[in-house]
């Protein structure tokens, strides 16, 4: 039975208007990009079936325009909405931490870390540079490294900052296997990071670790010295 003659609370468009989005499963939410199924499937059956095949919803949405076009019932048009879509949601969460905006708790930090890092493929070392009231700055990926390591270099965060003329910085990588529990070189690399940019005056307010789940907050953990997030 098309969609259209199913019943009207179960049809995911009027259901999505009368509930709100976050009432829809996966398959209902991408069955709306689909529009219309594939091989005598239903929208809903076709957007499920490509969950089996290639999700979960994360995997599916990692994949770029050119993977995803060469699935069954997408095709060029609707892989590009779908990445267009998720670019759309991106920025719309990074907004929040333009250019002036605070940020003051760990899990602000977190979510914007996540945002930017989560389906990178290598691990990537990145800074936000920030003034005196925690007020953003800039953002920066200063290292690029494989699916397991990035080289980080102390002395080019600290040319970073000077450059910023920042007070603070918060420093993030992501570990794309998905576990975001720090490791020792990663609560090594923050201590040098934090002896080196205390020489220049600089605070190193959190190293966030960046996986699949919540955030990981160095400052959390009370790995630094000085404390996380002072009153901006």
């Amino acid at each position: 039975m098309a969609i259209k003659h199913w019943p009207e609370h179960d049809r995911p468009r009027e259901k999505l208007l009368k509930l709100g989005a976050e009432a829809l499963s996966d398959s209902e939410l991408l069955a709306l990009f689909i529009g219309s199924g594939c091989n005598g499937l239903d929208a809903v059956q076709s957007a499920r079936r490509l969950l089996e095949n290639h999700g979960p919803l994360r995997k599916l949405m990692d994949m770029d325009a050119s993977r995803l076009r060469k699935l069954p019932a997408l095709g060029p048009a609707r892989a590009c909405k779908l990445v267009a879509a998720l670019e759309l949601a991106s920025r719309h969460l990074l907004a929040d931490l333009e250019r002036g905006d605070s940020i003051c708790d760990p899990g602000s930090a977190g979510r914007y870390f996540k945002m930017r890092l989560r389906a990178r493929p290598q691990e990537v070392f990145a800074a936000l540079f920030m003034d005196t009231r925690n007020r953003t700055l800039a953002y920066e990926e200063l290292f690029t490294g494989t699916i397991d390591a990035a080289a980080v270099y102390p002395r080019e965060v600290v040319r970073r900052a000077l450059l910023h003329n920042a007070a603070a910085v918060i420093v993030s990588h992501n570990h794309p296997s998905g576990r975001p529990e720090p490791s020792r070189a990663d609560r090594e690399i923050t201590d040098q990071l934090q002896q080196a940019l205390e020489l220049v005056g600089v605070r190193l307010v959190d190293h966030i670790v960046v996986g699949d789940g919540p955030p990981v907050s160095m400052a959390e953990r009370g790995w630094l010295r000085r404390g996380p997030f002072p009153p901006s």
